[in-house]
């Protein structure tokens, strides 16, 4: 069964876009394949999976705005079984341009309705924000994922998003909820560290993903490089989180009838 899953927290500097490609990665070295649709105007996820945003004939904002079949947007990756539905600076003037159009909450999950089935994991790389664009990726997905450091404030506007996500759920897409919370930037050596996962394990409880992603140099190093960390660097151990962070939420790799 095809997922929908939107990474999502409005607050900045969480890891989000981080989550979506190695999360997207991991699960495409699994044997799934992964579409990440990039709905974040500043596009980092395009750019790191090796995208080149002025190269592009389309984009998801020609998807959303233009109602160009989102086939027509997807680009490959080089990792075999990841695809990106690529932002550019396009995007950053549609949260204005949403404002009157028709049923303007609907429209990315309209694009990707005619893609059903082709994808087995979609990952939505939401704004910082809880504008239409957020709003948007939210109406689509199926799960939400928001990622939280293990830092000062981590719970901060968590609640707003919750409350989001409910609204969502209530008005636009019944089906909608809070699937994963996933623990970024850990570092072990800091208590801080250790209160904040235990707060949000408390909380949360099972939500919260047994695997943390721990907070090191590798993971911001590898979007300078347009790759995902699993590929940049294998070994290192943000490569080795997200590998495990996706067999934890698909289960494993994937039962291929016949």
């Amino acid at each position: 069964m095809p997922r929908i899953l939107a990474i999502a927290n409005q607050k900045g500097g969480v890891g989000k876009t981080t989550t979506a490609v190695n999360l997207g990665a991991g699960l495409a070295e699994l044997g799934y394949r992964v579409l990440i649709v990039d709905l974040d105007p500043q596009g980092n996820a395009t750019t790191g999976l090796g995208v080149n945003a002025r190269n592009l004939q389309s984009s998801i904002y020609d998807a959303i705005m233009n109602e160009t079949p989102i086939e027509d947007c997807i680009e490959p990756t080089a990792v075999r079984n990841l695809f990106v539905a690529p932002a550019t600076i396009d995007l950053a003037g549609a949260e204005i341009e949403l404002v009157p159009a028709f049923s303007r909450e609907l429209k990315l999950r309209r694009a990707l309705d005619t893609i059903t089935g082709e994808f087995d994991y979609t990952l939505i790389d939401c704004p910082p924000s809880l504008g239409l664009l957020t709003v948007n990726g939210l109406a689509a997905a199926d799960e939400v994922v928001v990622p939280i450091q293990c830092e000062y404030y981590a719970l901060e506007g968590l609640g707003q998003l919750l409350r989001n996500v409910q609204l969502v759920q209530s008005n636009l897409n019944p089906k909608l909820e809070v699937s994963a919370i996933i623990l970024t930037m850990y570092d072990a050596r800091t208590k801080l560290a250790e209160q904040v996962a235990q707060e949000v394990r408390d909380h949360f409880g099972p939500k919260v993903c047994r695997n943390l992603v721990p907070r090191t140099v590798r993971l911001s190093e590898a979007p300078s490089c347009g790759q995902p960390s699993i590929v940049f660097d294998p070994s290192s151990r943000g490569a080795i989180a997200y590998r495990e962070l996706a067999k934890e939420v698909s289960g494993g790799a994937p039962q291929r009838s016949g």
